[in-house]
């Protein structure tokens, strides 16, 4: 190894463990006064408004980039480990908390240094950006606490029951590639360059210890939108999210105590076949979607605001509501109450030869697009697999989508100052 190589941070396993030390402690005595900083104005514009200079809090009781109001952009990345040391485990986890304070402040994701001789600690890319909202929120997939049959960090005693795996639903075709993963980190900001440069530091800074598995870009509606975004589909997306965090977004006194606070995330990419879907008239994708296209009002209704109407009838005695419209089938009416929070985005990944699921059955280079579903909720057992089950089986919007990718992951709470994300489940296993 040259002297350069040896000077870096980035170069072995060794000076990953040096650098760590080094950018917490530097990230303890520099971080404070920008934390201090007044976040700006509040934002008042209507839903997708943008304020790019404001900054999201890090640090706290919760994880920001959950119940943060959704920015316009995300980037999602699911991380496979490579070490088997807990220590140096650990010390991944030290490293991405104290550079996602910094990045979240608008700031290198480590001061810069004067050595031009070695690697650069930020790839300074964004050096000219403003904060634009940056959130990071991080995740502990199934392979954290046992892989392979292997406890590799003796904490498969402590995987919460929670963590269940997702069974193989109707109609899923997930690819290996684009599944899964032992880490996750959901970068959401007003800025796509913002997210995207947030996950490429995180992952320079993990060099040796993960190596990337999947990942997923999104947009949502532009700041010129009002009220809800809409999603490939032309359809309002989201209209029913619960407002009670504590109820159904937050884990409790049920969980351990580490995920207190915390919540727990299904990430789901869905194809969707666009080229089949618009051949469709509106009044039929109305019939799938449950509401009006244009409004956003259940059927039957004139506002989007308006509860479901599960009785209504037409002047044939049919439901105004179809039995198999997807809007009736994932209300909390008939899931025992249960609800999601919904932070979808869509997706446009070019095109790939798609062989539909569906009549016509069409071969051929289609769009790669659809919608990256990421929901978070108390416990996936009683909130999205029961709903999902009922709708991978009943859904008429089946036959215009298919399941390709996705993971579930614990999301830990939120980290005081001087702690590390997931720092109490450490200090109990």
């Amino acid at each position: 190894m040259s002297e350069k190589e040896e000077r870096s941070p980035l170069a072995s396993r060794r000076g990953f463990l040096a650098g760590t030390a080094g950018l917490v402690a530097a990230v303890g005595s520099g971080f404070s006064a920008a934390a201090a900083q007044p976040a700006g104005p509040a934002n008042v514009m209507g839903g997708g408004g943008q304020d790019i200079h404001h900054t999201e809090p890090f640090w706290g009781k919760h994880q920001g980039g959950i119940a943060t109001r959704q920015q316009t952009n995300s980037y999602f990345a699911a991380f496979d480990l490579t070490t088997d040391k807990r220590d140096e485990l650990e010390a991944l986890l030290r490293t991405w908390t104290a550079a996602a304070a910094r990045l979240a402040a608008g700031q290198t994701a480590a001061p810069l240094g004067d050595d031009l001789t070695v690697p650069a600690v930020d790839s300074g890319d964004a050096l000219s950006l403003p904060p634009a909202r940056l959130t990071l929120t991080f995740g502990f997939g199934p392979g954290l606490f046992a892989k392979d049959e292997r406890d590799r960090y003796q904490l498969a005693a402590h995987r919460p029951e929670a963590l269940a795996d997702l069974p193989k639903f109707p109609g899923d075709q997930l690819v290996a590639e684009h599944t899964g993963g032992d880490l996750s980190i959901q970068a959401c900001a007003d800025d796509p360059q913002v997210a995207f440069h947030a996950v490429r530091q995180l992952a320079r800074l993990a060099y040796g210890a993960v190596q990337i598995r999947w990942t997923q870009t999104g947009f949502a509606a532009g700041p010129a939108s009002k009220g809800t975004g809409r999603n490939l589909m032309g359809f309002k997306d989201g209209t029913i999210n619960p407002t009670d965090f504590d109820r159904f977004v937050w884990v409790g006194g049920e969980g351990p105590d580490w995920m207190r606070g915390g919540s727990y995330l299904v990430a789901r990419r869905i194809r969707i076949a666009l080229e089949h879907w618009e051949t469709m008239n509106v009044a039929f994708q109305e019939q799938v979607v449950g509401r009006r296209k244009y409004s956003g009002a259940p059927l039957g209704g004139m506002h989007e605001s308006e509860p479901l109407n599960f009785d209504a009838t037409d002047k044939d005695g049919n439901p105004v509501l179809p039995e198999n419209a997807h809007a009736r089938l994932s209300a909390p009416e008939v899931n025992d109450g249960a609800q999601i929070l919904r932070r979808a985005y869509s997706y446009n990944d070019g095109l790939n030869f798609t062989a539909e699921r569906w009549p016509p059955w069409r071969q051929g280079n289609e769009y790669d697009a659809g919608l990256f579903f990421m929901g978070y909720q108390r416990d996936p057992r009683t909130a999205f697999i029961p709903i999902h089950e009922k709708l991978s089986r009943l859904d008429a919007m089946n036959q215009f989508i298919t399941h390709v990718g996705g993971g579930l992951f614990a999301c830990p709470g939120g980290a005081a100052k001087g702690e590390f994300i997931g720092q109490r489940l450490f200090e109990r296993a």
